[in-house]
């Protein structure tokens, strides 16, 4: 038994792990309790010493200091004092009424939204929670199919997943070692091809189904003319000087990804203000939440710290390892073989977890194969975008279904009886978005470009074209060659006579 536990320790630790997961405890303390409590078994069966633990508190003030993650409170304070601001009202409202008298006008509003608050906060809550209070029931209003309506605010929610400043896009750099800056710059693209993806599918449901979202009647539309491209420049200009402000200060190189949330996060409070939607109550709830996820977020970190300690500790490493470059196929086998198993946990944990649980364990095993750490991580950032639509664990789902309506009621402008909601609608809604997101993982493994493209290219070295040169003897003399700072009594002086005689 105690020879099994030492050949095993790795894979029994892995599989205890997802059994305390699967069981609903909190991701943090399952990640540390398994940590110390095989840790402690090794030390009992002589395979680790006690020395080990000794390292715990320098990694626990490594993730103190870290600047990196500090983009985090900052990007999540932006986001909810913009949401909490009407500016995602007023976006939906402007936008709606432009989109409004094509057939699913206000689907394809929804996703521009979805794209630009996505790009301004980064925070998923608050997309799909803003869009569902204000859009939905406009849609209802006018005839939009339910499963269309749900799916696309769901969807277009979770594009803050991946266009940056997406906070899964931090941690995934902190955890594969690479630049925030340029894990931004490649997801900018394959966000984007991703929104184009979602408006492609609105378009063909238009096509073959025209009723499930119909375009807005003529009285719903009140801004025309003049009035209605006024009304668009308002509306946008903030927003798109918000996400200069942000994401090209980043992109350009002014700022770090810590620097531009700063910025992002005082520019937010000046929209506020200058819309006068900024008090004390807003930054009370806002500062509220945000440490309350970044707490979330630190504590996950840290018991991920303890588990990967131990874990590498009885070559946890070396195990994953073995297992994934033993697979057939060499990149591309190892390349499917992770989107499967990320798509499979995304039904039960969500991205904070994937990130910190599996990806850590992924990235040294990419690396050796030669992939870039980079694609690699938006790779799995468009993979782990599926956990918020997941049937039946999806946040966003979640986050829909708070705000969706779960009784028959009489709308405020037309007085008809408007149907409900269901959750089985919510769930069909969000499976041919699931879809895409699948279709875009493929892409992505298809066309490594779109995320290359983002990246600065640099000159590439010939290495058939460098030289070594060395100081050539001097003939004229007996002695050794007159390196630098070499003196005549120097006691390599006869060693360099004989090389020079050889």
């Amino acid at each position: 038994m105690t020879h099994f536990l030492i050949e095993n320790m790795a894979p029994l630790m892995f599989a205890a792990l997802m059994l305390f997961l699967l069981m609903g405890f909190p991701v943090a303390f399952a990640l540390a309790a398994n940590g110390l409590v095989f840790g402690l078994i090794g030390i009992e069966l002589g395979l680790l010493t006690p020395a080990l633990f000794q390292a715990l508190p320098e990694r626990v003030f490594g993730i103190m200091r870290n600047d990196t993650l500090l983009a985090i409170p900052f990007f999540t304070f932006m986001g909810l004092i913009l949401e909490r601001s009407g500016m995602a009202e007023d976006l939906l409202d402007t936008i709606g009424q432009l989109f409004g008298p094509l057939r699913g006008g206000l689907a394809y509003a929804v996703i521009f939204v979805g794209a630009l608050l996505a790009a301004t906060t980064g925070v998923v809550a608050a997309s799909v929670i803003s869009m569902g209070l204000i859009s939905l029931p406009i849609m209802l209003r006018y005839g939009y199919d339910r499963r269309i309506a749900s799916g696309v605010i769901a969807a277009s929610g979770t594009l803050a997943q991946i266009i940056p400043p997406s906070l899964v896009l931090i941690v995934l750099a902190d955890q594969l070692g690479r630049s925030v800056g340029d894990m931004y710059a490649g997801a900018l693209i394959p966000g984007l091809v991703l929104t184009g993806l979602y408006a492609g599918y609105i378009l063909v449901m238009t096509i073959i189904k025209p009723e499930c979202a119909p375009a807005l009647p003529p009285e719903a539309r009140s801004l025309r003319g003049a009035q209605l491209l006024l009304r668009v420049l308002t509306s946008l200009v903030p927003p798109l000087v918000l996400i200069f402000l942000v994401l090209g200060t980043i992109f350009i190189g002014v700022a770090t990804p810590t620097e531009g949330g700063a910025m992002g996060a005082t520019g937010a409070m000046l929209l506020a203000l200058a819309k006068r939607k900024l008090s004390f109550g807003l930054l009370k709830q806002a500062m509220d939440s945000t440490a309350k996820l970044s707490s979330f977020v630190l504590f996950i970190l840290i018991g991920s710290t303890v588990f990967g300690l131990v874990f590498r500790a009885v070559n946890g490493d070396l195990w994953v390892e073995h297992l994934m470059t033993s697979l057939p196929g060499g990149q591309l086998g190892f390349l499917i073989v992770c989107n499967i198993l990320i798509f499979l946990l995304a039904f039960f944990l969500d991205f904070f977890e994937l990130a910190f649980i599996i990806v850590p364990l992924l990235g040294p095993v990419a690396d050796k194969l030669g992939i870039d750490l980079i694609w690699f991580g938006v790779l799995l950032g468009v993979n782990m975008q599926t956990s918020f639509m997941h049937p039946p664990f999806g946040f966003a789902l979640f986050f829909l279904r708070s705000v969706a309506p779960r009784t028959d009621y009489i709308d405020k402008v037309t007085g008809k009886l408007t149907e409900k909601i269901t959750t089985a609608q919510i769930y069909w809604g969000a499976v041919p978005f699931v879809v895409i997101q699948v279709i875009m993982v493929a892409i992505v493994i298809s066309f490594p470009e779109l995320v290359s493209a983002g990246l600065d290219k640099q000159a590439p070295i010939d290495l058939d074209k460098v030289k070594i040169e060395i100081p050539a003897f001097d003939s004229g003399t007996d002695g050794p060659p007159a390196f630098p700072g070499q003196q005549e009594d120097d006691p390599n002086a006869d060693i360099m006579k004989q090389l020079q005689q050889k």
